[in-house]
């Protein structure tokens, strides 16, 4: 059944104005979204069959570019939708974070850390710069790796933290194998960082791991 040919009262778009938006199943929000459906299917049924091929609504909100463009009913204007609103919604989170410390916005920083490394199969490595007061300066991806390993170079780092003017700096990590514990390496390379950036009077704050939605903290581990 096409959405214009149901009821007004069972409608998605009118029952999330009128019941609120979590009411909604997740295909039909999902629908919202993309506004109409493809032929023999309605929006709501084409939603479903988009997170269908994904595994998971997770695994679709989650997805790098090149995976949307192999999900039958996901042409490039409905790609580019989504692709918007994923984007919109990592901007949001990094403006919350411009506003107040990052430590006191831990879900703001987890919601932008995960949409950050949403998707992506090798490491990489970034740093947040923050000012006197621990909000959000910038945010840079400093280095890219393999699927298990990043170089990263602590003289880089440093210079682009004096570059910023940064008072302090949180770094994070993804690891596309998902296991969110720390390598030894990932232990030396903190240490070093912080030595470094010790001298500099940058306060290392933290370093998260990220794998899939799943985060480890050096700082809730004591070890930084």
């Amino acid at each position: 059944m096409r959405i214009q040919d149901m009821p007004a009262c069972t409608r998605p778009r009118e029952r999330l104005l009128s019941q609120g938006v979590e009411t909604l199943t997740d295909a039909e929000l999902l629908a919202i979204l993309l506004r109409t459906g493809t032929y023999g299917l309605s929006a709501i049924a084409l939603a479903q069959s988009i997170i269908d091929q994904s595994g998971s609504l997770a695994r679709l909100m989650t997805a790098p570019v090149e995976a949307l463009q192999g999900i039958k009913g996901l042409g490039p204007v409905k790609r580019s939708q989504l692709l918007a609103t994923l984007e919109l919604a990592r901007r949001s989170y990094a403006e919350q974070l411009k506003t107040q410390a990052v430590l006191e916005s831990t879900q703001s920083l987890k919601h932008f850390l995960h949409s950050h490394f949403a998707g992506q199969y090798n490491e990489s490595f970034i740093a947040l710069f923050l000012d006197v007061e621990h909000r959000l300066i910038a945010s840079e991806t400093l280095f890219h790796g393999t699927l298990t390993r990043t170089a990263v170079y602590p003289r880089e780092v440093a210079r682009r933290a004096l570059a910023h003017n940064a008072a302090a700096v949180i770094f994070a990590h993804n690891h596309p194998d998902g296991k969110a514990s720390p390598s030894p390496h990932d232990k030396k390379l903190t240490s070093e960082l912080k030595k470094i950036l010790d001298g500099l009077e940058v306060k290392v704050l933290d370093h998260l791991i990220v794998a899939g939605n799943q985060f480890w903290s050096f700082h809730e581990n004591g070890l930084c």
